[in-house]
Order: C-alpha cells, then structure tokens, then sequence
C-alpha cells in the first residue's frame, strides 16, 4: 500500500467528528462528493470499513475509532513538528509553560541565574500538552500529576497548597482549612483563571475569587490577601521538563540553569522556593 497524504487524515477525522458527510466538507471548505470519493478510496487502500454509512447516519466502526485516535496523534504530531522547526529558526526565543498561580520567587531565581534567552512566559493548565505540541520549549511541571514519561525532568522544589483568600473572609484567621470548607464559598474556583499571579491577587482581594496555589506564591501576597495552608492536599513536587528529543541548545542551558538553582537550594538551609 501506498504511505498516506496527510490531508486523507484531515479528511477522515473531519468526517468521523461531525459524522456528518455535508458538515464535513462545509468543514473542510469542500464539495460533499469530492470528500466522500476520498474516505471511500482511503478505505480501499486502507482494505478496512472505518465508516457504517446508511441514509441517515454515518457511524464509526471499531476499525474507525483506533484509526480516529492514531489520526489525532499523528496530525498533532506533524503540527507540533512545524512548531518546533519554525522556533529553531528563531533561536533567540525560548518559551517557558507555567501553572496559572505560579509565585515569582521561583520564577524570579530561575531568571535572573539564567544568563541565556529570557523565556517568554505562557500561563496554561496543560503544561505537558505544550511541551507536546510545540507552543512551549520548556515548562514547570508537577511531578506524579501526569504521565510524563515521554519528557525529560530535573525536581527543582517542593510545594505546599495555601488557599487564597481577602483578609475580611470568615476563614481568613485560621491555622488552616480544607477543600470542603473552601467549596462553601461561591466566590470559589478548583483552578485558578489562566492569568498572570497579579491579576489573581486583585481578585482575591476584590473578593471575586478564592482559589488554592503552591505556597511559592505567597512571596507576592498584597496587603489585603492572606494564604491559609490547606490541610488536606498533599505538596507537590515542581520539575522543570522539556521534550526528551530536544536538540536546541536554549533549553539545554535553562535546564542546566534550573539544575544550579536547585543544587544552591540545597546548599542553603531554610532557602525557599
């Protein structure tokens, strides 16, 4: 059999997620008899029915859903592949994934040791997805949260999680609090919004928004925000990661920077992150 074209893939992932021929092509930008010729020669090819067809619905056969999956992985594959090659033509830039909540403290050693490429920040919840799909070159990660298994790490730190809350709230005096007591609250939110640690703070203090972070956090805290240690989540362990196939010698470096910070940690007794 012939190697597939990439856009037989885009085809049929189209189809197989509307199952729906006319969306499909509406999709795709294309004609409905051009697409259904393509998937019904790709399932020629291919000598396997991905598609139940009748006069009403289009449905996925056993078949049709691992070639779904395997489509997914090697469209996102190629897409990350581009990613990666047009940073490397751009040596100068180097992009930094975070955790929406992330303190400074952290942020503010990794930085100022680094004598390389400052690193764009970019606040998001799936910092391993970015590692992935190319949008980040290196990221802060937290270990045993996510199968990592195909990234390369460093540990870096230690986290505890603080509740963040404005100074008046009713919890806002005590020794510590749990996730059911924080839920009482409809000002509450499992995640912090995927903005900067400033923004957050203004919420907090506003009284819009009570949410949990890492206790490296609390280096920034304003006068009418106070962080209360949440007693029944465990700490976490912060890692740098990065692509195990990297080649680009930006993050090499910033991971050896992450490495030196971390071994100065441990040198110094009672130095926090």
């Amino acid at each position: 059999m012939e190697r597939l074209e990439t856009r037989e893939l885009v085809y049929f992932v189209a189809v197989a997620e509307e199952l729906h021929f006319s969306r499909a092509a509406e999709r795709l930008g294309m004609a409905q008899p051009p697409l259904s010729r393509a998937i019904a020669r790709l399932e020629r090819r291919m000598g396997v029915r991905l598609l139940d067809r009748s006069s009403r619905r289009v449905e996925l056969t056993a078949a049709g859903h691992v070639f779904l999956d395997e489509c997914r992985l090697l469209i996102q594959g190629l897409d990350a592949a581009v990613r990666r090659t047009q940073q490397a033509d751009q040596p100068s830039r180097l992009v930094l994934a975070v955790r929406p909540g992330t303190g400074s403290g952290l942020l503010t050693q990794l930085l100022r040791s680094h004598d390389g490429t400052e690193p764009e920040l970019v606040f998001t919840y799936d910092r391993a997805g970015a590692l992935r799909d190319g949008s980040a070159d290196v990221a802060l990660l937290c270990l045993g949260s996510d199968d990592l298994t195909d990234l390369q790490t460093t540990e870096i730190a230690e986290e505890y999680p603080v509740a963040l809350l404005p100074r008046d709230h009713r919890l806002a005096r005590r020794a510590a609090v749990t996730i059911a007591e924080l839920r009482r609250d409809t000002a509450y939110q499992d995640q912090c919004p995927p903005v900067g640690l400033d923004e957050i703070l203004d919420r907090v203090a506003l009284g819009r928004l009570v949410t949990v972070v890492g206790s490296a956090a609390t280096d920034r805290l304003a006068r009418e925000v106070v962080a209360i240690p949440v007693a029944d989540l465990p700490a976490t362990t912060l890692a740098l990661g990065w692509p195990r196939k990297a080649s680009r010698p930006e993050i090499a470096a910033f991971a050896r920077t992450a490495q030196r910070v971390t071994a100065d940690s441990e040198r110094l007794p009672g130095t926090a992150a």
